[in-house]
């Protein structure tokens, strides 16, 4: 990529070039409301679906909270149709029916429990939350007019993001009954301060390799053909090694860890093109695996839960690997095409609200369910790297490429986990589990890239860096 020059402190003063090609308004706006009418149409018939598989009829009262959802949704199109025309037309449709997929589900679970004698309100709490997540995605398109702003912030995304994941540490704040540390506890309610620190560390990550770029990519020594970088040049990537780790001891949040680490190498590699930093950030993985495995009793434990699942001590054992075991029963009883809405148990595995819903959703969907939704995925996260490919600077390349990154890098963490591709982690699965924290942090997400996305199409090609 070419080399950027201080583009928080420069007003964006380029001349549209007469004639330069623009690409039609009316026309992808128009698409993304099809879409979007698709997508809520998904989510009624699944709400009324659950309804129908499980207790046997239609209560129509049940889409009313829906209908408020879908109605703002709308109001993100309307919104974009004045303030960001050019923005692509599939990025809003496609959380929408992510989200209309998890609610469901969710109101399956309430189903669930209502049957077993038990209360349960997962689907309205959701609801409430997507409410809140859409409304900031308005708010958000509405502030950020530019997403070069964002680069004056990059020592201050630095400090807020550092200060997120001290919270659940502070005594009193923090929620240490979990498992992990990663809540922290404000009256009756509960905040998972990480989600929010992942999108500041991809603006704090964007904005320095923007400007350690050339030092990074250019000087260094050739070893069996790669050219790997100067000792002192090693820093940077040291320190987010050490803060990871600080995450998996203090907060003992091994997926979060992984994400942010994550988060760094993949925008390294794609600042500096150089696959040494690849290599040398998977040997920092393989140490800090060691040195966990062997001096952190819980991510020992974790790791023989994921290699030998059936050992009836590790069933049995608090934290063992029932859990695991009930979502691989859960994922077979699926099989191909799914028991259908309503029709299964997804009680059978454990908090299947959260980490397991995708078991809970393989149960009912079967595989070719889960291979739809694994399809949205894909596609969204496609969107955001095309944003980044055709950026119009390199600020805006790297934070596009970073967000979309943190939703397929997390998408592979909590699949790869139920799957038993890889040890269970903590993190939430985007938009279908349930969750405030990580459904507003996404719905930020989606707001950033359809800015950066609508910029790059109001730019005429020879315009760019």
């Amino acid at each position: 990529m070419p080399s950027t020059p201080d583009l928080a402190a420069a007003p964006d003063t380029r001349v549209r070039v007469p004639g330069g090609r623009r690409r039609s308004t009316q026309g992808l706006r128009n698409l993304e409301l099809a879409l979007l009418v698709f997508a809520v149409a998904i989510f009624f018939a699944a709400i009324l679906l659950v309804q129908l598989g499980a207790s046997g009829g239609f209560d129509f009262n049940v889409i009313t909270m829906p209908a408020i959802i879908a109605a703002l949704t709308f109001c993100v199109h309307i919104v974009l149709r004045f303030i960001a025309p050019q923005a692509d037309p599939f990025i809003l449709p496609i959380a929408m029916t992510l989200n209309g997929i998890g609610i469901s589900m969710l109101y399956r679970l309430d189903l669930a429990h209502v049957a077993a004698g038990e209360e349960s309100g997962f689907a309205s709490a959701q609801m409430i939350y997507t409410a809140v997540g859409v409304v900031m995605a308005i708010i958000v398109l509405f502030l950020l007019k530019n997403h070069r702003v964002l680069l004056r912030f990059m020592y201050i995304s630095m400090a807020l993001a550092i200060l997120l994941l001290l919270l659940p540490l502070v005594p009193g704040l923090g929620d240490h009954d979990a498992a992990a540390r990663v809540w922290i506890s404000i009256g009756p309610f509960n905040f998972q301060p990480g989600e929010i620190a992942k999108i500041a560390l991809a603006v704090f990550f964007a904005g320095y390799l923007v400007t350690a770029r050339e030092t990074l990519s250019v000087v260094g020594t050739k070893f069996l053909g790669i050219q790997f970088p100067r000792l002192r040049d090693l820093a940077p990537i040291m320190v987010v090694w050490a803060v990871c780790m600080g995450v998996l001891v203090f907060q003992r949040d091994l997926g979060t860890s992984m994400l942010y680490f994550g988060l760094f190498l993949v925008m390294m590699f794609v600042a500096t093109g150089r696959i040494s930093w690849i290599v040398i950030g998977l040997v920092l993985v393989a140490i800090g695996g060691v040195l966990a495995y062997n001096f952190m009793g819980y991510v020992n434990f974790r790791v023989h839960a994921w290699l030998d699942p059936f050992d009836p001590e590790m069933i049995d054992a608090s934290g063992g690997s029932y859990q695991l075991l009930q979502s691989l029963y859960g994922l077979a009883n699926g099989g191909l095409i799914g028991q259908g809405l309503g029709q299964g148990r997804p009680l059978i595995t454990p908090v299947a609200e959260s980490d397991f819903i995708i078991s809970a959703l393989g149960e009912e969907l079967g595989l070719a369910g889960l291979f739809v939704i694994f399809s949205l995925y894909l596609i969204l996260v496609a969107r955001g790297f095309r944003i980044g490919h055709q950026g119009i600077d390199d600020f805006g390349r790297l934070l596009a490429m970073g967000l979309s990154f943190t939703i397929a890098w997390q998408v592979f963490i909590v699949v790869g986990g139920v799957t038993r591709v890889i040890p269970l982690t903590g993190l939430t699965t985007p938009f279908l589990a349930a969750g405030g924290s990580s459904l507003l942090a996404n719905w930020i997400i989606v707001a950033i890239l359809l800015r950066l996305s609508d910029t790059v199409r109001q730019t005429p090609v020879e315009d760019r860096e």
